[in-house]
Formats: structure tokens, sequence, C-alpha cells
């Protein structure tokens, strides 16, 4: 993502594409999954500070590994108890979930990794073999 900027009150879809380096098509996407949801003024689409946030949310969930329908969940816990106890609970045990899975695929790679290295040395010894062999 580029610099801060300081918040506006609206923002046009390019404004929103340039600051967060992504393409007008992903955040349309975004709006037809019912994600962010900017006024129209015309065909324009006129996004607010809500969008903007809601925007940069989306993409640091994706960076985390939640799907879009794990974030469309938080939004909707959000908006419907303001207060968020629920929505942090909720985040609370999608982040342990995420950091679960992590563990497991970090601990399925040491295991490929041992693996590897095995089959490495296997085929280091069958070659210093060879190169014995064909000397004698």
């Amino acid at each position: 993502m580029s610099t801060i900027h300081s918040p506006q009150s609206t923002y046009s879809i390019s404004d929103l594409s340039k600051e967060f380096d992504i393409t007008t098509r992903s955040i349309r996407f975004y709006e037809d999954q019912g994600l962010i949801k900017p006024k129209r003024r015309g065909q324009t689409r006129i996004y607010s500070l809500k969008d903007r946030v809601r925007l940069k949310l989306i993409l640091r969930g994706k960076r985390l590994g939640f799907s879009l329908a794990e974030t469309r969940r938080l939004f909707e816990l959000y908006d419907a108890d303001k207060s968020s106890s629920t929505q942090l609970q909720t985040m609370l045990d999608l982040v342990n979930e995420k950091k679960t899975a992590l563990q497991q695929q970090m601990d399925d790679i040491k295991v490929v990794l041992m693996e590897l290295n095995s089959a490495e040395q296997q085929c280091k010894a069958a070659l210093a073999d060879n190169l014995l062999k064909k000397k004698s």
C-alpha cells in the first residue's frame, strides 16, 4: 500500500485504486459481493470514508488469509452490534483458527523439508558411489 493519506469525506474509484494499488475491477468486485456500498451520482460511484476503511480491512484480511465470506461475516456482526463485542469475539475465534491452520502448514513444511534433505543426501551419496565405481 502507498503512503498514509489524510481522510477525506468522499473518494472516487480511481482514488481508492491508486491509494491501495488495486484495480478498479477489484473494487467493483468487492462492491458486487456487498462488502462496500458506494453511493451513486449518475453512473459515478462515490465512496465514503466507511467504504475506504472497509476496503482497507478487506485487503488486510486477504493478507491474513481471511476469506471474503469471513470478512463479510465480521462486517455484518459489526453492523448489527455497534458495541462490537460479538465481532471482537468472532475475530478472536477466526484469528485462532488461522493461527492453528498456519501452524499446521509450518509443521507440514518442516516434515517435507526433512524428507527433501534426506532425499538430497541419498542422491549425493548415490552420485558419489557412481563416480567411485566408474573410476575403478
